[in-house]
């Protein structure tokens, strides 16, 4: 991609995501071009033909970008700063199953929208390089637009998810030698249960993606896929054998019935770190005492 390719797809990116990141919610309408990165949400294949498109980018801050990036300014000295970057990791993971659970349960909605046409058969990107008022009237007929709709919410899961993954880095990291043995041990209960959470709804995003897949498109554009990837972002297409009906079709039923068993499952292990957040906390209590 060249300079200028690049340029362009960055301005699609933060225009769709309305000069804002789209973690913490900064905002930069002058477009200083500096505050505002994209950020990957997908890596698309690198053969001849394919190309960075603006459904595999997401706008993030500075501050955010450079967390994701696993540079953490100042790693936890302190039981307070220990304490503060542990709820701080489990607010984002909170954040995150909200996320996750938006995007599966929009999912469900895709096969029967299909089926009565209330979807045109169309790029998501159709309506790029266009003018500040179509721009603005793509972003506001976004939300009634199902597929729109699975692109963005698809984005801001697997962002969060990212996030959430760059805060349980930070905390591997940590000095135990700073910390007695009770602050460890519950320090590790937290972590392991937080990367349990992790995999749990990274299974559910991908189960999710199933459902276009099934519908023969991409799991990331949503745009029609031929000959087993997606020409429009370059996305590989995604297996769904798994899934199929001794006929070939997905069993639709069947998915969203995994899919919402992951999301208990993911319920019960968020109670658990609730519970283990609060050991550590009492930890933390006692060394402070000492």
């Amino acid at each position: 991609m060249t300079s200028r390719d690049w340029q362009v797809e960055r301005r699609a990116v933060v225009d769709r995501d309305e000069y804002a990141c789209r973690s913490c919610g900064f905002e930069d309408v002058e477009d200083s071009r500096t505050a505002l990165e994209m950020y990957p949400v997908d890596t698309a294949g690198s053969g001849p033909g394919t190309h960075a498109h603006e459904s595999t980018f997401v706008t993030v801050c500075s501050d955010c970008a450079t967390t994701l990036q696993g540079n953490h300014a100042a790693l936890p000295e302190t039981p307070a700063e220990l304490f503060r970057h542990v709820r701080e990791t489990t607010q984002i993971q909170g954040e995150a199953i909200s996320d996750v659970a938006s995007f599966a349960s929009l999912t469900t909605s895709l096969p029967s929208a299909l089926e009565a046409d209330e979807i045109p058969a169309k790029s998501v990107d159709e309506t790029n390089g266009g003018s500040a008022d179509e721009s603005q009237t793509a972003a506001e007929n976004a939300a009634s637009d199902p597929l729109e709709e699975y692109c963005r919410t698809r984005r801001d899961a697997i962002l969060a998810l990212d996030l959430a993954d760059a805060h349980l880095e930070a905390l591997e990291t940590v000095d135990e030698t700073a910390f007695d043995t009770d602050v460890r041990t519950s320090l590790a209960s937290v972590v392991e249960s937080g990367r349990s959470l992790q995999s749990t709804l990274r299974t559910v995003v991908e189960r999710a993606e199933t459902v276009p897949a099934g519908l023969e498109r991409c799991s990331g554009c949503v745009d029609m896929v031929q000959d087993g990837s997606c020409s429009t972002c370059g996305l590989e297409s995604r297996a769904t054998s798994e899934w199929e009906d001794p006929d070939g079709t997905l069993a639709f039923e069947r998915l969203f019935a995994a899919i919402n068993s992951e999301l208990q499952a993911a319920s019960g292990t968020t109670k658990t770190l609730t519970e283990q957040t609060t050991t550590l906390a009492e930890a933390l209590s006692g060394e402070k005492a000492h």
